[in-house]
């Protein structure tokens, strides 16, 4: 019998007895009452009695009904006495809501059969408040919730050892493991039945792990192992010679001593440093070498882990232990056994009939005699899946074998080789059966079957499923983390079913602002894209909800004005899939954009009334027409775009000798590109972008007469040049992914990028226009009324273009470049990659500079920087960008760091 059981039943007895002792001694009952009540249990046989009534006291918060349902005593209940455990029960029920602190049953009044009980309880207190004494008032907020206390709970010795092992356990994390925490109960006079609980917190000192020492590893040194322990640190320290000891120069215990004795003898270098340094002082940045028990577990497996890579696939862990020094910190010792190192040695195969024996070992790619690797054979086998392939169950499930299967089977064990015997049962080729779609609750099911790879009736390809999800993730309607291709195999007919499940998410964007100023007027910005257009059912009213959408189309309305210093239409359109049976990609733009002086010569300020005077106004008309490629691969495209602008000058000063003019630009660009990159098209982990374009205007100046051009009116009257670009990314992942759903993993991305502006004739200058603007951020600004590519260069300013240690020719008003060269190097890390937001930080360093004459160009000759920054993506507003840079060219000596440091901002896109 349970504890509790044993323990209601002696209080029944108990009460019960004390009780009728009490009733019989009352004056205020007959007497006849009262010997009726202690014949109950003086009878010799069982008496069935009803209860007639129920009264309940001692309550202060609770209904009394409540009481009454919970006990499971209810009026008209049959009762015989002695030999009924109902009460029994009836306390057990109460007692074990944690409500109360004391139950007691009494019978009341019998009257014949009918017997009248009382429940009278004692209420727990609850709780008004709480709070912590002895820590810090952070430390105090961040526990507020992790106690799981709620103001108004009742408070039980449950609750109070609850709170008091999770005040305990968050101390512990943060490395105070002999924290001591007690709990004060004290009556709150403002109101009834209510308590403060007080936690009086004693964290003592910090515990940090001083030493790891390691014994039985003959064949790996400690430093390796230490590594593996990226839980478990050592605190950081500087360790020196005794004082009787020397360096090797002869100087006692000297380390800035020992510093300059490496700086003379010239050991510049860190590697030689270290080897120098290492041995008599060491110390570790950033180390907070605080133990926790559960990364202690999970270093302990990473040990054996590597042990495992290096082919001591037998090593154990025999022994660990943790101790204390006379300064309270820990020291832990680990007793290793390594076992004998072991190699790979003949690999044979059993069950391919599709793959000959020489095409399987070459896959798997293991020599016989290499060092052994249990993981490093499964990962070859494709035993561990991995979006990159190039493995053998990739090899098979690429052509359809789906049902597939692959085990190794160690066959021999001698001395220190290990023989396998790779078993295949390759099954039948699949086929794709049904290819279902669901979460699309606003998209049109047609926009995302034609991006589907996996197409009824063809075989299974494992990388088509892959391919599939880049694609569905780049259109950007879907949230990529929840595109689910839901693979249903049916091993009795050979068919696969796919059923791609996915969750849409907000990809329109708006931007909004506004204001006025006195003397300016109006100013603001409207802008749309709408990136899920539809066109089609512009005119139907039903569609409208609030805007028609679905068919995949790209929308973009732009409005902006200052007054009427500047003002600006902007207006797109793209339809992906022109015709849609192909990938053939149709734009249209237009854009207008006028830029007023407004200098009022008379106050030498800003006056509307001369925006009128003295503006330069640029008109442009685009259409493009895009397709996929199938050669070299169906990653490439080729993009033909035809352009024309018109810029209107009226007193407005921007080119020698030109005031007042038109000029026209009508050009034709070609761009060969390649995408891979993904799958995110906001934080893409892997692949490449390439692009390629030229982009070439008439050459005017072959058949027009060379002697136009002395006048500054004909000589900007057609724009003429010829522009190269090539741009280039890569995206590699950095380690191995972590995090709840193992999305989260540094990326690293590095970019190369080049732009070149000529002209056709060599007695003619080259175009002012078309060219290349370096530094900042990247913004546009009103230099791309000229058609100038804005380039950023994070920690450096745009016109930062005059110092002869950077650029070959000095002249200021040179400020825009016919030809430049960028590089980039970025470490990233998500934070979050949400389908409300993407949050990413990243470290970067970049090297660019351009140049005014070919002869000049030299690409190692760069501007470098080096910074940090942050990313934030919302559905609504497009991208966030902010960076901190440092331009190590701009830095000077006797100058402070933060004048060669520069923060930049930007907005809509990376820049380029």
């Amino acid at each position: 019998m349970p504890k509790f059981y044993l323990y209601s039943f002696f209080i029944v007895i108990l009460l019960i007895t004390k009780t009728t002792s009490a009733q019989i001694g009352n004056d205020t009952l007959p007497t006849s009452v009262n010997v009726e009540l202690e014949n109950i249990f003086n009878s010799k046989t069982p008496q069935q009695y009803t209860i007639a009534g129920i009264q309940v006291t001692g309550t202060q918060s609770f209904d009394p009904n409540l009481i009454v349902s919970i006990s499971g005593i209810a009026v008209g209940d049959k009762v015989t006495i002695p030999g009924t455990d109902a009460f029994s029960k009836g306390i057990n029920n109460l007692w074990k809501q944690n409500l109360i602190s004391n139950v007691e049953i009494y019978f009341t009044r019998l009257v014949g059969k009918n017997l009248y009980v009382e429940i009278n309880i004692t209420e727990r207190p609850r709780l008004s408040n709480f709070k912590f004494v002895g820590i810090k008032k952070g430390e105090a907020d961040d526990l507020v919730t992790k106690t799981g206390l709620i103001k108004g709970r009742v408070v039980t010795e449950n609750m109070k050892r609850t709170a008091a092992d999770n005040i305990r356990k968050f101390f512990v994390d943060k490395g105070y493991r002999n924290i001591d925490v007690q709990v004060a109960e004290k009556k709150d006079t403002g109101a009834a039945n209510v308590v403060l609980l007080t936690f009086i917190v004693d964290k003592k000192n910090r515990v940090r792990v001083n030493e790891i020492n390691f014994a039985g590893n003959e064949n790996v040194q400690d430093t390796r192992l230490k590594k593996q322990m990226k839980g478990t640190k050592e605190k950081s320290r500087l360790t020196l010679y005794p004082s009787n000891d020397t360096n090797p120069y002869g100087e006692k215990n000297d380390t800035l001593g020992f510093r300059n004795y490496l700086k003379e003898n010239g050991y510049l270098s860190v590697s030689k440093t270290k080897e120098l340094i290492d041995p008599y002082f060491r110390f570790k940045l950033f180390s907070s070498a605080k133990f926790n028990d559960k990364k202690y577990i999970e270093d302990k497996n990473k040990i054996l882990d590597f042990y495992n890579s290096q082919g001591f696939r037998d090593a154990v862990i025999v022994a660990d232990t943790q101790y204390y020094n006379n300064k309270g910190d820990m020291n832990i010792a680990i007793k290793l056994q390594e076992g004998r190192k072991y190699y790979f040695g003949n690999t044979t195969w059993r069950g391919n009939t599709k793959y000959s024996d020489s095409l399987l070992n070459a896959f798997l790619g293991i020599q016989k005699g290499e060092t052994y690797n249990v993981e490093t054979l499964n990962k070859r086998l494709g035993k561990q899946a991995s979006p990159e392939g190039g493995d053998i169950s990739s090899l098979y499930m690429d052509d359809g074998y789906l049902f597939f299967r692959i085990d190794p089977v160690e066959t021999a064990v001698y001395n220190d080789t290990i023989d396998h015997e790779i078993r295949i049962v390759e099954g039948p080729q699949a086929t794709i059966g049904n290819v279902t779609i669901s979460g699309n609750d606003k998209t049109k099911e047609y926009v995302i079957r034609r991006e589907l790879r996996t197409i009824p009736g063809e075989k299974f390809s494992r990388a088509d499923i892959i391919r599939t999800q880049r694609e569905l993730s780049q259109l950007g309607f879907f949230n990529p983390e929840k595109i689910n291709p839901g693979v249903v195999p049916n091993a009795d007919n050979g068919t696969v079913d796919i059923n791609w499940g996915l969750e849409e998410k907000s990809s329109d964007q708006l931007e909004l602002s506004a204001g006025f100023g006195g003397g300016i007027g109006l100013t603001g910005t409207l802008g749309v894209t709408f990136n899920n257009f539809s066109i089609n059912n512009i005119f139907k009213k039903t569609a409208w909800s609030p805007l028609p959408t679905g068919d995949g189309q790209k929308l973009s309305l732009r409005v902006q004005s200052n007054g009427k210093a500047f003002r600006s239409y902007n207006f797109s359109f793209t339809e992906p899939w022109l015709g849609g049976k192909r990938r053939n990609s149709f734009t249209v733009s237009y854009y207008n954009t006028k830029y007023a002086n407004a200098y009022d010569p008379f106050t030498g300020g800003y006056n509307r009334d001369y925006a009128d005077s003295s503006f330069i106004k640029t008109t442009g008309v685009g259409i493009s027409l895009g397709k996929q490629l199938k050669w070299p691969d169906d990653y490439f495209s080729l993009v033909y775009s035809l352009n024309f602008q018109q810029y209107i000058l009226r007193n407005y000063n921007i080119f020698p000798g030109l005031k007042t003019g038109n000029s026209n630009n009508v050009s034709f660009k070609v761009t060969l590109a390649r995408s891979s990159a993904g799958p995110n098209p906001i934080f893409p982990t892997s692949g490449s972008n390439f692009a390629l374009s030229v982009q070439v205007t008439p050459p005017y100046s072959l058949f027009r007469d060379i002697a136009l051009y002395s006048d500054p009116v004909q000589k900007y009257k057609y724009v003429e040049f010829h522009k190269e670009r090539f741009n280039a990314e890569w995206y590699v992942p950095i380690g191995k992914a972590h995090g709840a759903e193992k999305n989260k993993q540094f990326v690293l991305k590095t970019a190369a990028k080049f732009g070149f502006l000529g002209r056709y004739n060599t007695k003619i200058e080259t175009s002012p226009f078309e060219r290349f603007q370096l530094g900042d951020a990247g913004l546009s600004n009103n230099f791309a009324l000229l058609g100038y590519d804005i380039i950023a260069h994070r920690g450096y300013p745009v016109y930062d273009n005059t110092d002869p240690k950077i650029n070959p020719d000095q002249s200021s008003a040179k400020e825009f470049f016919p030809i430049f060269n960028k590089y980039v190097l970025e470490l990233r890390y998500p934070f979050t990659t949400a389908a409300s937001s993407t949050i990413y930080g990243l470290a970067f360093f970049e090297a660019a500079n351009g140049w005014y004459k070919f002869k000049d160009y030299n690409p190692f000759k760069l501007r470098r920087s080096v910074g940090v920054g942050m990313r934030f993506f919302l559905p609504m507003f497009g991208l966030l960008g902010f960076d901190y840079g440092i331009g190590l060219d701009r830095i000077r000596a006797g100058e402070p760091l933060k004048s060669a440091a520069k923060f930049t901002f930007m907005l809509g896109q990376e820049p380029e």
